[in-house]
């Protein structure tokens, strides 16, 4: 497959320049790629969605008419990236990770940021991830985000932003372990001739930092990954990372809260468990005190971990820090903890609950893209330019109705890189979900998780959308 018809259009393009010039590093991985033979490209794009098929790599889309469970879409040319891009953006994601735990702390205890006029107290009580049965705990380490996965995009100039942070239950790692995995057998020769940063020590790194957390030295303690069961959208990756980090993979009816401690029901009998990197939400984490109809949950859980006899990762209440609301807030958040400028700029974003505003937002929806503060998955979303004038008229109304649970940001040329369609290659929209986590110390995978558009002309990259994945290169 050649390169020589394909246009990188007015985006920034990851792999091209300009028309037939790649960026430094892609060089190699373009002369590896054209000197194929014809129809090689296709066959090895082929091979690697059987390897996935095989492997059993999936997710799950709910009320799909073709059936819940699909084998997540990939495409075989990576996206890299430079170590001095790379560099930049591992630094500017632990300011921001250090400063969310900070503000998280800080507002389920003394709330300066609150007293001081930072954040109105209304933005922060309002938020569906804020619990004010949180108040008062203090978690292992002072650490309430060990588990953190922050979008970040690029515009047209090739800059990086921050389009959302996710702290409760950031998935998809999996997937970054198993695209390396494939793409090594895929692209053997280039592989090992590029200085290629590892990630396949993520469960290693994921273990360590639970065991850093544990209430008992890590040599005596049990860590366990709490999940929903085999009908989540993520169960593929739970059993994953619970296999290759050497957890216990637990639902909640498999455990009981005895005497204060936290118990796993095994054939030998009851055993301890210390740590829970839980992968269900708060409401359905502890029945007796949220909602007393979970069936997901451990009863007693909340006050085993509030009188430190469990650690729980990422911490209940985390959630505040994920509302797109506060997200708007992230810069003023970093200035008031750290006294510095955040080094990855926020997306310009409109807050709809300040009429200012939210007149602004209403008078240009075509030229916007709007989002629900608390949804996922690319739903509860308007792409303004691509939007119909009902769909405009009918996002008018639930701005109106509910301001505060709307922002809503300017509609982005993001950046795209080449995939494999039929015979050639087309540019498609990407962005990059790197994965930090936070234990004594914060670490940063190396890359993380390309997510593609591969839907010709979408923004969306969501995997239920028709998102699909790349492996990310990391030069070092």
């Amino acid at each position: 497959m050649k390169f020589t018809n394909y246009d990188p259009g007015v985006f920034y393009d990851e792999m091209f320049a300009e028309p037939g010039a790649p960026r430094l590093g892609y060089s190699l991985l373009q002369e590896r790629i054209e000197s194929l033979p014809k129809g090689e490209i296709q066959a090895r794009q082929a091979a690697a969605e059987q390897a996935f098929f095989d492997l059993g790599i999936t997710f799950t889309v709910y009320g799909h008419s073709e059936g819940t469970e699909k084998i997540f879409p990939f495409d075989i040319i990576p996206r890299i990236i430079e170590k001095e891009d790379w560099t930049h953006l591992e630094k500017g994601l632990k300011q921001r990770v250090f400063a969310l735990n900070t503000f998280i702390d800080d507002i389920y205890h003394d709330q300066r940021i609150i007293t001081d006029g930072v954040i109105p107290r209304e933005l922060v009580e309002s938020a569906e991830g804020y619990f004010p049965v949180c108040a008062g705990i203090n978690p292992p380490l002072g650490v309430w985000c060990h588990v953190t996965g922050s979008d970040l995009v690029r515009d047209e100039t090739g800059s990086f932003f921050v389009l959302e942070d996710n702290l409760r239950s950031p998935s998809g790692v999996s997937y970054v372990l198993a695209n390396r995995r494939i793409l090594k057998r895929t692209f053997p020769i280039v592989f090992t001739e590029m200085n290629i940063r590892p990630v396949d020590d993520y469960p290693t790194m994921l273990l360590d930092m639970l065991q850093e957390i544990s209430p008992v030295e890590a040599s005596l303690s049990t860590a366990a990954l709490l999940t929903p069961g085999m009908y989540n959208s993520a169960y593929y990756e739970h059993s994953f990372l619970a296999q290759q980090a050497g957890l216990e993979l637990l639902e909640g009816r498999d455990m009981i809260v005895q005497d204060g401690q936290v118990m796993m029901k095994t054939t030998k009998g009851l055993q301890r468990v210390d740590v829970i990197y839980r992968r269900i939400g708060e409401d359905f984490l502890d029945p007796q005190v949220f909602r007393p109809d979970s069936l997901l949950g451990v009863p007693g859980l909340m006050e085993a971990y509030r009188s430190g006899k469990v650690a729980l990762a990422n911490g209940p209440g985390t959630g505040v820090a994920d509302d797109k609301v506060i997200y708007a807030y992230i810069p003023e958040i970093i200035k008031y903890y750290l006294g510095e400028d955040a080094i990855i700029p926020n997306v310009p974003t409109y807050l709809c609950w300040e009429k200012k505003q939210l007149d602004h937002v209403l008078a240009n929806l075509e030229t916007l893209v709007v989002k629900a503060a608390n949804e996922s998955g690319g739903y509860g979303m308007l792409e303004g330019p691509a939007s119909t004038k009902d769909q405009r008229q009918d996002f008018k109304q639930r701005i109106i109705s509910k301001p505060r649970n709307y922002i809503a940001q300017p509609a982005l040329k993001l950046s795209r890189a080449p995939v494999i369609v039929d015979d050639h290659s087309e540019g498609r929209h990407v962005d990059l979900r790197p994965y930090v986590l936070y234990g004594k110390d914060i670490n940063v995978l190396p890359g993380g998780l390309t997510r593609v558009a591969l839907v010709k002309n979408s923004l969306v990259v969501n995997s239920s959308q028709g998102g699909g994945s790349k492996d990310t290169w990391v030069l070092d």
